[in-house]
C-alpha cells in the first residue's frame, strides 16, 4: 500500500454508501418481508446475477467441492449469518445504533486474531480497542452515563454483536485461501461460492421462520426494488468497490473509510426514516474512529520492521 486517489477513495466511500444503506433499508422492510426470508431472496437475487459470471465453479473439478468445508464456514459467519443477524436486529435497534455497533469490528478482529490466529496486538491497537469499546458501550446504554453498569440492552443490539463477532471470524479466514486453484478465480466466482453456501444456511433458517409462523411476505413494487437493492447494491457493488479500493490503497487504509458507514446511516436515516440521530451517537461515533485510528497505528520500530 502506498498510493490513493480520488478514484480509490471514491471507491471506498461508495461501498460505505451502500453498506449504509443495507441498514436503512432493511429497516423500511420490517413487517413488509420478515428477516430471515430477506435474507434467502437477497442470495437468490445476487445468485442469478453471478452465476452467468461464474458458473465455472460449479463443474465436478472445481476447488469448490474440493474446499466445501471452508465454503461452508465462509458462508455461514459471512454471507449467511451476517446478513440474517442484521436484518433480525433492524427488527428492534435502529439503523444508526446496529451500524455503529458495527463499527466496533477492530475490536473483534483483535481479539479473535489473539485467541484463535496467534495474531497478537500491539500497545496502540489495545487502546485503541478499549477507547472504541467505549463508544460502544455509549451506544448500548443509549448516553446515559448512569445507566452503564445496569444496561438494558434491546434484543437487536445483542444480534448486531454477534453479527459483528461472525463478520470478524469471517474476515480472519479470508487471511487463509484455500487452494491455488480457488485463488485464482476471479471476484465475482469467490463471491457467488459464498453466496451459494450462504444461501443453504439462509435457507435453513428461513424453514424455522417458517415452521415457528414468523414468516411473511407482502409483494409490493416498491419491496421489489429494495429488495434488488440490497441484493445489488450492498452485496455486489460495495463488494467490488471494496476490493478495488483495497488493491490499491491497501487495507490498514481502507479500513479508515468503514468509519463512514455510521455517518452516512445517520444522514439516510434522516433524509429516509426520519430518525434524528442524538448527541450520543456523535460521541460514539468520535470514540470509535479514535479507537480505530490508533488500533491502527504501528510503533515506530514496528512501522520500520514492515
Amino acid at each position: 500500500m502506498s498510493h490513493i486517489d480520488l478514484r480509490v477513495m471514491l471507491y471506498l466511500m461508495l461501498a460505505a454508501l451502500l453498506w449504509a444503506g443495507n441498514a436503512v433499508v432493511g429497516r423500511l422492510l420490517v413487517g413488509e418481508i420478515s428477516p430471515l426470508l430477506l435474507s434467502t431472496v437477497r442470495c437468490l437475487v445476487a445468485i442469478a446475477v453471478l452465476l452467468p459470471f461464474g458458473v465455472s465453479i460449479l463443474k465436478a473439478n472445481s476447488a469448490l467441492w474440493a474446499n466445501k468445508k471452508r465454503f461452508l464456514l465462509l458462508g455461514l459467519f459471512g454471507v449467511g449469518g451476517y446478513n440474517m443477524l442484521l436484518y433480525l436486529a433492524i427488527q428492534t435497534s435502529t439503523p444508526i445504533n446496529v451500524t455503529l455497533i458495527g463499527a466496533s469490528m477492530p475490536i473483534w478482529m483483535l481479539l479473535i486474531g489473539s485467541l484463535f490466529f496467534g495474531k497478537r496486538p500491539n500497545g496502540y491497537q489495545v487502546i485503541g480497542a478499549l477507547i472504541s469499546i467505549l463508544g460502544v458501550c455509549v451506544v448500548l446504554s443509549r448516553g446515559d452515563w448512569l445507566a452503564i453498569l445496569q444496561v438494558q440492552f434491546v434484543y437487536g443490539d445483542l444480534l448486531m454483536v454477534l453479527a459483528t463477532i461472525l463478520w470478524a471470524f469471517y474476515s480472519w479466514m479470508l487471511t487463509k485461501p484455500g487452494s491455488s486453484s480457488e485463488r485464482s478465480w476471479p471476484w465475482h466466482a469467490f463471491l457467488l461460492a459464498q453466496v451459494l453456501f450462504g444461501l443453504m444456511w439462509s435457507s435453513a433458517f428461513t424453514v424455522i421462520e417458517w415452521q415457528a409462523g414468523y414468516m411473511h411476505f407482502e409483494p409490493s413494487f416498491v419491496m421489489c426494488v429494495l429488495i434488488l437493492y440490497v441484493a445489488i447494491g450492498p452485496s455486489l457493488i460495495a463488494y467490488r468497490c471494496w476490493g478495488l479500493g483495497v488493491a490499491k490503497a491497501g487495507p490498514t487504509v481502507a479500513a479508515f473509510f468503514t468509519n463512514f458507514i455510521p455517518l452516512f446511516t445517520a444522514i439516510l436515516s434522516t433524509l429516509i426514516l426520519g430518525e434524528y440521530p442524538k448527541g450520543f451517537h456523535g460521541l460514539a461515533f468520535l470514540l470509535i474512529v479514535i479507537g480505530i485510528g490508533m488500533s491502527v497505528t504501528l510503533k515506530p520500530k514496528e512501522r520500520l520492521s514492515n
